[in-house]
């Protein structure tokens, strides 16, 4: 099913976020706070639109993009500063689903077409910062565009009747405050979602069950298994086991009756029933340590959800992260997991970096810098290269983890994580 998007839209200037209706008014969030609240609260995408006025700024922007690539699940659009085809590879290269290029810009519009070619047309969006340009969407698309994106000024029927009689997808930025409004602009075919200018508090989750609720399809939380074939205890109740969704870590067990479950398929945000105070609560609502869903799981017999979740804050009325910290016993074994052992490995690696050990090969690498790094990384894949044309695979198997360590060594001299390989790795 093709869902109708909400989409959360912020400028950044001087590395802070800024409304995008005024590009004046400054949010007392950080840019990374709201992008992990929208990321959470349901938000399909985010549109960042980079404000910066001096070299200097712009790069700081660019870091920021890259943190919420890094940091956070949700996808998300940007541009707003492109001076030349390397802008649009900056861009893009934070982990940003597509760039887009102002049209007013004269030097936008003669990019567009070699930026398309280059990075993909799925990569280049439109935006127009008014109902005059609509006349020119069909050259955009034709330049290699293929989403419109119309900004800058308050919408009305009559704009979006001119809006529907192009044939390309668009966007529309707006505050959207009329309900009235919002409806009709979701009912245009070619309208493929909206930019809201959001607040720090707004849940999208909460607005996407009123769409719903008009008849506009929208991406929410639906249960493919109805409450009444759960297996329940004697009170009515089925336990819940809730995971940290990246680690996999187990942070708490909790109950839900009917009432809690639908609340967190309503809400997004896991609602429990207190078994001693007899009253549903929702995890985090004094403290803010908010457990938002990733997925939920139903047992083989009914009787048992799993919940995955993004836990903000610890999971533990202690403090700590997860409520399974008191150890009873525990047989030494060798870590297996391939995610778990790299990441060991990585912050061995990076520990090294930054507390020096004497005598440390990896140490004597760091000192050397990074021309002996891509030396002994040039080596090792050589060597790789050399086992494989030999029948023993064992050969293979220690050149490629030490290829694997020296590649390590780099991703810490460079600054870049496992999340942000395994997340490249995830938008191919």
């Amino acid at each position: 099913m093709n869902y109708k998007k909400i989409i959360a839209g912020f400028g950044i200037k001087e590395g802070k976020a800024v409304r995008l209706d005024d590009f004046t008014t400054y949010y007392e969030e950080s840019l990374l706070s709201l992008a992990a609240f929208y990321g959470d609260s349901g938000a399909d995408e985010l549109l960042l639109y980079d404000l910066s006025e001096t070299e200097e700024d712009h790069e700081k922007t660019i870091g920021l993009m890259k943190e919420i690539g890094r940091t956070s699940d949700i996808a998300f659009l940007a541009g707003g500063r492109v001076k030349r085809l390397e802008d649009v590879k900056k861009y893009l290269y934070t982990g940003a689903k597509a760039t887009f290029l102002t049209v007013n810009l004269d030097e936008n519009v003669d990019i567009m077409k070699e930026a398309s070619d280059r990075f993909g047309d799925d990569k280049i969006y439109a935006y127009l910062p008014g109902i005059s340009y609509l006349a020119q969407t069909k050259e955009y698309s034709q330049l290699g565009a293929t989403v419109m994106i119309l900004g800058g000024e308050v919408l009305k029927e009559k704009e979006l009747d001119a809006v529907s009689s192009c044939s390309q997808p668009f966007l529309i930025m707006g505050q959207m405050k009329d309900n009235g409004l919002l409806l009709s602009v979701f009912k245009k075919e070619n309208v493929a979602g909206i930019i809201g200018i959001f607040d720090e508090k707004t849940s999208c989750m909460n607005w996407k069950q009123e769409l719903k609720a008009q008849g506009i399809g929208v991406d929410t939380f639906e249960s493919s298994v109805n409450f009444s074939e759960f297996q329940l205890n004697e009170r009515g109740l089925i336990p819940v086991i809730t995971q940290d969704y990246r680690t996999g870590e187990v942070l708490m067990l909790a109950y839900m009756n009917e009432e809690a479950f639908n609340e967190t398929i309503k809400t997004g945000l896991m609602t429990y029933y207190s078994r001693s105070r007899k009253c549903l609560w929702i995890k985090g609502e004094t403290s803010g340590h908010h457990q938002y869903v990733k997925s939920l799981s139903l047992d083989c017999d009914n009787d048992t959800l799993l919940a995955k979740v993004n836990q903000v804050g610890a999971a533990c009325h202690t403090g700590a992260k997860s409520c399974f910290f008191q150890e009873l016993v525990k047989k030494e074994y060798q870590e297996s997991n391939p995610l778990k052992v790299f990441l060991e490995v990585f912050s061995v690696i990076q520990d090294r970096k930054e507390n020096p050990k004497e005598g440390s090969y990896t140490n004597y690498l760091f000192d050397k810098g990074i021309d002996k790094i891509l030396k002994k990384l040039g080596e090792e894949a050589t060597e790789i290269v050399i086992a494989a044309k030999n029948p023993n695979s064992e050969e293979v198997k220690y050149e490629i983890s030490d290829f694997l360590y020296h590649m390590m060594v780099l991703m810490a001299q460079k600054g870049i994580s496992w999340e942000d390989i395994t997340r490249e790795l995830a938008n191919r």
